[in-house]
């Protein structure tokens, strides 16, 4: 009986055990649910608090636009202005050289005037046989000195209305002036807004790469910093492809490789020949098709989830370059979940476009934009918008700063 109870005890104990490491896993898949929801909703806030600072960005970016060609047209004025009163300038000039001119002529007509009204009435009946020659000269002086003090007077008064012009156009000079500065005042206060804008996205966009590589450390496996530096060394070597430039499409692209997907097939929402080859990728590689992590639908615009691996590759994008991937790796099939496979794949699509095996910068950013959108890429490059290009080459270099 005593032997009896003793088995029950000890049964009782492992039921109790097994129970009791059921609840505890439980609970630990209770708390990684709860953190991954609590990281998720981190990161949703982030992700509104970016699209608010690039709504902000782009709107600074149209203010600075529109005020740099206010202040293209203010110089304009200010420039005709100049030349306005440059040639009333030269007006006035002419106008002195003319009074100048005919005050001299007048001196003379009436300094003749002067000596003839100085001598004797019988000297002059002696010189002038006539005496009709004798008013017919003094008429004719005293016309001349008319019309000599009349163009004095229409020069004078041409003068003082040039003299009001230019001091008009002094004047309109100064408010253009006043105007410019205030405006250049304006564009340099946009453009210290879009410099914080700026340093604010790069903030939250490291903030939320953080927190996705933890969700990713939640959801499934990551990689080391020296693996994907590695990884990233061996694809520059064999495709010319500069080694930080493919460090710095890593950071935007999977937060170098720490975030390379939390969604499985599923809820990729992946649809019609996608999903086809997504499944052969995967049955060709012995993974389960129905587990296997990709991104997830994107939440800024209609579209599926259903990338792969840290160069996020799309599924029939993969398979275009499988035999390129395997000439370089020696991996055949290559794995788009190989750290190796995906970053060479990443390398070979990006030297596609002309310039960057030769690290031209400009390339670089067009790349890019081109490795998102393909013959949309300008859109993904647009200096009105948030332009993806200079955001990996800013990751270029710096991604050591989420090397923590």
């Amino acid at each position: 009986m005593r032997h009896m109870n003793k088995k029950k005890i000890i049964l009782s104990f492992f039921v109790a055990a097994f129970f009791l490491a059921d609840v505890l896993a439980f609970g630990n898949n209770s708390w990684a649910a709860e953190d991954a929801e609590d990281i998720q909703d981190k990161i949703d806030k982030y992700e509104n608090k970016k699209e608010a600072v690039e709504k902000q960005l782009q709107n600074a970016q149209g203010n600075l636009q529109k005020t740099q060609a206010q202040i293209g047209t203010t110089q304009s004025l200010i420039q005709k202005t100049e030349t306005e009163i440059s040639r009333k300038e030269k007006e006035l000039e002419e106008m002195e050289k003319r009074m100048e001119l005919n005050k001299n002529l007048l001196k003379g007509y009436l300094q003749e005037l002067y000596w003839n009204d100085q001598e004797p009435l019988t000297e002059l009946l002696l010189k002038e046989n006539d005496l009709n020659d004798i008013s017919e000269n003094v008429d004719q002086m005293m016309g001349i000195k008319e019309k000599i003090l009349a163009i004095l007077d229409e020069i004078n008064s041409s003068k003082e209305e040039s003299e009001k012009a230019k001091k008009d156009l002094s004047e309109k000079k100064e408010d253009h002036e006043k105007l410019l500065s205030v405006q250049k005042g304006q564009q340099y206060e946009i453009k210290t807004d879009i410099s914080k804008a700026q340093s604010s996205l790069s903030e939250l966009n490291a903030k939320i790469n953080k927190l996705r590589g933890e969700l990713s450390s939640l959801l499934g496996s990551s990689v080391s910093f020296k693996n994907i530096i590695d990884a990233a060394g061996f694809a520059a070597k064999v495709t010319g492809v500069r080694k930080d430039y493919l460090l710095g499409v890593l950071v935007v692209e999977s937060n170098l490789g720490r975030y390379t997907g939390g969604c499985n097939f599923k809820e990729s929402r992946m649809s019609g020949a996608r999903a086809e080859i997504f499944k052969s990728i995967c049955k060709e590689l012995d993974y389960n098709y129905q587990k296997q992590k990709v991104s997830c639908p994107p939440s800024g615009y209609k579209g599926t989830g259903g990338a792969m691996g840290v160069a996020q590759f799309m599924p029939d994008t993969w398979k275009g370059y499988k035999s390129s991937i395997a000439s370089v790796t020696g991996h055949n099939p290559p794995d788009p979940w190989s750290l190796t496979d995906g970053v060479v794949a990443m390398a070979l699509k990006l030297s596609k476009v002309s310039g960057v095996t030769a690290h031209k910068e400009s390339a670089e950013a067009k790349a890019y934009c081109v490795y998102l959108a393909g013959g949309n890429w300008a859109s993904y490059c647009d200096s009105k918008g948030v332009n993806y290009g200079e955001k990996v080459l800013y990751w270029a270099d710096n991604y050591e700063k989420l090397m923590d």
